[in-house]
């Protein structure tokens, strides 16, 4: 692929075989965030865990002291009371087995699903459309729960749930390019840190190998795990 004059200027005064503090790193980040838009700010993060046996699975969520600087649509499957409850919080669509029809037809006008916990025999059945996304409602992710108010909240707020890939990597959405690199510094602390306390209990050796960080249109930059954990958990 022919590498464009931005990305090149982009990459101009990094040194790809080196590691960065985490404040380095974000200073380096903004200042080639030059696209038209108003870039995101993503954390990619390699594990020791192999996602394919269940005692090494990693998911979360955690609530980003800064937020993502997403407006999020989230969905809530529930019926009378609750879905009144849901409405009132602010959620952008609110339903039951209607809802479901729509989604399995493939209509998905949403970032975030949360359902009560009896409505799971009808979401249940949309695993393989809202599983792949990773939309499928979770308790263990707050996703799942009869308090549809703070599910909300938190959704709208900056909540960023996460789940291993394959290949062992977990990457998120952390910010913007517009934040501040404090606000971004402390997003990136608070997202590795949860996906520390996260280790599952078949993570054997070193559980945390890499970390980099990148904005949308811009390179990668590797960060030195000790500027982020504080104590000590990545290995």
């Amino acid at each position: 692929m022919a590498t464009s004059k931005r990305f090149k200027k982009a990459i101009e005064g990094l040194d790809s075989g080196k590691t960065y503090s985490v404040e380095e790193a974000v200073k380096l980040i903004k200042a080639r965030a030059t696209a038209k838009f108003d870039e995101t700010i993503e954390v990619s993060l390699n594990l020791g865990v192999d996602p394919r046996h269940a005692d090494q699975m990693v998911r979360g969520v955690v609530s980003l002291p800064s937020g993502t600087g997403r407006s999020l649509r989230v969905a809530v499957f529930a019926k009378g009371a609750k879905a009144d409850e849901a409405r009132a919080a602010g959620a952008d669509i609110v339903g039951a087995e209607e809802l479901a029809a729509e989604v399995q037809a493939g209509k998905i006008d949403f970032d975030r699903c949360i359902a009560t916990p009896d409505m799971m025999g009808v979401v249940g059945r949309l695993g393989k459309v809202l599983g792949p996304r990773n939309l499928m409602p979770n308790p263990k992710v707050g996703t799942v729960t009869m308090d549809v108010t703070k599910a909300i909240k938190d959704a709208k707020g900056g909540a960023v749930e996460f789940r291993v890939e394959k290949a062992g990597i977990v990457q998120a959405g952390v910010g913007k390019a517009s934040f501040s690199e404090e606000a971004i510094i402390a997003n990136v602390k608070a997202f590795v840190d949860s996906v520390m306390k996260a280790r599952p209990s078949g993570a054997k050796g070193n559980y945390m190998k890499k970390i980099s960080l990148s904005s949308t249109m811009g390179p990668g930059v590797k960060i030195t795990l000790s500027s982020v954990d504080a104590g000590g958990a990545a290995v």
